[in-house]
């Protein structure tokens, strides 16, 4: 069994979709958002969708084109890495976004909203280079 286009181009357009809104917060100077719990709440909320469907495309070309399984989100996107189906230092920083979704589903008391917004201003292109690699198996 191949790839299903149908499942990875609706999760790339999830992840097209949270991107856009959160290209809208990242206009904002970092003291207004970091005022605004909605704005805060918006960015930690599409920032979970978007994770999520990387992982999910991730688990999915993991297991049928490597025929693996990760055990868990971070090693998904190390095992990519390591199959060269994405560069080795896109595979780190996507590992590190995989560990930082956990921080903002499992320890969301603890979230660093500073740090939500430097991941606005610096890490939103990994997803874009991410949706690149992964569209250019589907050609």
């Amino acid at each position: 069994m191949g790839l299903n286009q149908s499942l990875i181009r609706d999760r790339f357009e999830d992840i097209q979709e949270s991107l856009e809104r959160l290209e809208e917060l990242r206009s904002l100077p970092k003291e207004i958002f970091l005022a605004d719990r909605d704005r805060r709440d918006l960015a930690c909320y599409r920032l979970i969708v978007a994770i999520e469907a990387a992982v999910q495309i991730c688990f999915h070309v993991s297991a049928q084109r490597l025929h693996r399984t990760p055990e868990e989100y971070a090693e998904c996107f190390a095992i990519l890495g390591e199959a060269s189906i994405i560069p080795a230092d896109l595979s780190e920083r996507l590992q590190q976004m995989a560990r930082f979704r956990n921080v903002l589903v499992h320890r969301y008391w603890d979230v660093d909203y500073g740090r939500v917004y430097d991941i606005l201003w610096s890490r939103l292109d990994d997803l874009r280079e991410f949706v690149r690699a992964i569209d250019k198996l589907l050609l």
